[in-house]
């Protein structure tokens, strides 16, 4: 069974006080997105798409040369409008279309999810018989991320978003990463039935999990060892402390 990987890369960076997309903000010398392709090509994934949308110019550069240099052909695929989460993996049907097996849905600006991390949620994904597997990880504080609810069997009976959380769920240090492997074919069935009726008038991503656990699919959870998994950047002191972060890394 075949292995692809998707990873979402149109965000911008005007929080950045950059015109470059944010997955090209730097982390030690390295665009954010480039820790994430090697992460990635680590795991033993060859077959990538790379989801565009601001400045789409610059990934597409930058794509051009990382191609050159490692003999790999990634894709692409572009979401003109910015949609939520699962309107731009909706922008990648054609790509999951052509390549049935698992799919590891990553963002380009998360760029301490580990190649270890990517094999081993996949080990799980294939061994539980998931249609979906959440990438998670516990963290000290976990506010503002969405909590991963288990039921009694470990697995994932849903994700709770920080707003909606009640106290018991608010004190759960099981988080989400925004990452997940999926069975293609579910998946696409899944963004075929995601609806845009919530407040922000947004697709999450997050939804096809209700849909697929509504279809009595399983859906089960991957706990990250390293917390710095979820880590991603808004502005230029988060950028900062993942710098830091990634020296201890490097070492």
């Amino acid at each position: 069974m075949g292995i692809s990987a998707v990873i979402l890369a149109g965000g911008e960076g005007k929080r950045m006080k950059s015109d470059k997309p944010k997955a090209l903000s730097l982390v030690l010398g390295q665009p954010m997105l480039r820790w994430v392709l090697d992460s990635v090509t680590e795991a033993g994934i060859e077959k990538i798409c790379v989801l565009t949308g601001f400045a789409k110019e610059y990934i597409e550069e930058y794509l051009g040369g990382y191609n050159k240099e490692t003999g790999l052909q990634t894709e692409t695929a572009f979401q003109a409008e910015r949609r939520g989460t699962g309107h731009a993996v909706m922008m990648c049907s054609d790509f999951l279309r052509s390549n049935s097996g698992d799919v590891v849905i990553l963002n380009g600006d998360a760029p301490f999810l580990d190649s270890k991390t990517i094999k081993g949620s996949l080990e799980l994904h294939r061994e539980s018989g998931s249609s979906a597997t959440v990438i998670s990880a516990k963290v000290n504080d976990p506010f503002g991320y969405g909590r991963i609810i288990r039921d009694e069997k470990g697995n994932v009976e849903k994700i709770v978003e920080q707003k909606d959380a009640d106290e018991s769920q608010a004190a759960v240090n099981e988080v989400n990463s925004g990452c997940y492997w999926f069975r293609s074919d579910d998946l696409l069935g899944a963004l075929d039935k995601l609806t845009d009726n919530n407040a922000s008038g947004e697709f999450y991503l997050t939804d096809t999990l209700g849909i697929l656990l509504s279809q009595g699919k399983t859906v089960c959870a991957y706990t990250a060892e390293n917390s710095n998994a979820v880590l991603g950047a808004n502005d230029p002191a988060q950028l900062e402390q993942l710098n830091e972060i990634a020296k201890t890394i490097k070492k």
